[in-house]
């Protein structure tokens, strides 16, 4: 049997609403979706949708013809093929990229500054953008109008964009042009960096690692990065910064809190997250929104000045031959329970007579003096805290300042969506409806 077809009218297609598609479609089954204004075939597993580029040479072709016996090739003519990819990167225009995320989330970032009629065109190379989806975040600019990241969700869609301009970004036009839903859920942070170590010989105390505590939403199946800071060295002369610590992962900005600066005995005391203390003219400076400065020596006599904790700056030298005291750091309760961290080391004593500067409470050491010892105290470990100062004795006698504390990464999720992979060896403890993971060395956690 044969069906001629001819005439000048052309030929009408079945056509349905996204609600009235057909409820047992049949792979090949074509017909308009006059909700969309798209045409669409099943295909065997899902309705494909093809849509058709709006000016063709200037925005690239959404479905290039080609000969017989040729698949139909997806994207603008001329774009490259890059290699696979199965980590978070960044995009360069004129490129086609497989991204593969059997493994995990992957985060795509677009070009910062691009050009009208610059393409991108992300396809998923393994059929798994379903259960770990790619996220196309647009780096500043927009896509589809909207600065939020654009989440690909459909196995084996190939997700094209061409940049129009400022005010539509980045524009879909040849895959799904709805945001697919990710599951997301919001954790609570605090991010402590290592503390500065303490100078000697009448040195400042070392300034408290960085402080910084907020919420973000975490997308369900990425893995979540936790780096945590070491505590700087205490030194006969200068200390040593701490290290920064650091929380990232797909879909969320990532957070860096700098570790605390180093105490001296020299003019300057270090910056960092809180600035050091020096037995100088000049603390050192903190982090705007993680710290403040150390102190000095404002009495112009020997003694070091304490150093700058999360929530209060250094204290300067407050009278001749005696450490200031070190800088309060900031409660949180994250945990479940108020506990102090970053606080500022306390600045050493001249001699045994002239007495150290207390430690900020938040894990600061006391500096060295009459009371505590000639040494300056080691900050607390996993606080952040600074070292204290150490104290100057004779010609041939400069103690050392203590060791700046390490710092601590702490996540509270919902105890509902925590899904109990980590690594790390993170301690876990529970406080109402969410779960405390509280990382002292660096690990992960798979939300």
């Amino acid at each position: 049997m044969s069906i001629t077809i001819s005439g000048t009218t052309g030929i009408t297609v079945a056509s349905w609403t996204t609600a009235t598609r057909p409820a047992s479609p049949v792979a090949g089954q074509t017909g308009l979706n006059t909700t969309t204004s798209q045409m669409e075939t099943y295909d065997g597993t899902q309705w494909e949708i093809y849509t058709a580029a709006t000016s063709q040479g200037t925005y690239g072709q959404a479905l290039i013809s080609a000969g017989a016996g040729t698949a139909p090739t997806w994207g603008s003519a001329g774009l490259s093929t890059a290699a696979v990819q199965t980590g978070n990167f960044s995009a360069v225009a004129g490129n086609i990229y497989p991204v593969n995320t059997t493994s995990s989330i992957v985060t795509v970032t677009l070009p910062a500054s691009p050009s009208v009629g610059n393409f991108v065109t992300i396809i998923d190379y393994a059929g798994t953008f379903a259960t770990k989806p790619v996220l196309i975040n647009p780096n500043g600019n927009k896509i589809n109008s909207s600065t939020a990241s654009y989440a690909g969700s459909i196995n084996r869609e190939a997700i094209n964009l061409v940049y129009v301009d400022a005010t539509q970004g980045w524009v879909v036009y040849a895959a799904s042009t709805t945001l697919p839903i990710v599951a997301t859920y919001t954790a609570s942070y605090l991010v402590v960096a290592g503390g500065g170590g303490g100078g000697g010989g009448f040195g400042g105390g070392g300034g408290a690692g960085g402080y910084q505590t907020s919420t973000v939403n975490l997308i369900s199946g990425a893995v979540y990065t936790v780096t945590v800071g070491a505590g700087g060295s205490g030194s006969s002369v200068d200390g040593t910064q701490g290290s920064n610590s650091v929380l990232s992962g797909s879909g969320i900005t990532t957070v860096t809190s700098i570790g605390g600066g180093a105490g001296t005995r020299s003019a300057t005391g270090g910056s960092g997250g809180s600035g050091g203390g020096t037995g100088g003219s000049t603390g050192g400076s903190g982090t705007s929104g993680q710290g403040n400065a150390g102190g000095n020596n404002g009495a112009a006599g020997n003694g070091g000045g304490g150093g700058g904790g999360a929530g209060a700056a250094g204290s300067n030298q407050p009278s001749v031959n005696v450490g200031g005291a070190g800088g309060v750091g900031s409660s949180s309760s994250i945990t479940g329970s108020a506990v102090f961290y970053a606080g500022g080391g306390g600045g050493a004593g001249y001699t045994a007579a002239g007495p150290g500067g207390a430690g900020g409470n938040g894990g600061g050491g006391a500096g060295g003096g009459s009371s505590p010892a000639a040494t300056g105290t080691a900050g607390t470990a996993n606080t952040g805290g600074g070292g204290g100062g150490g104290s100057y004795v004779g010609p041939s006698t400069f103690n050392s300042g203590g060791n700046g504390g390490s710092g601590v990464v702490i996540l509270s999720v919902p105890t509902a969506n925590y899904t109990g992979t980590t690594t790390g060896s993170p301690t876990i403890t529970t406080s109402g409806s969410n779960t405390i993971i509280r990382f002292t060395a660096s690990g992960t956690y798979t939300a």
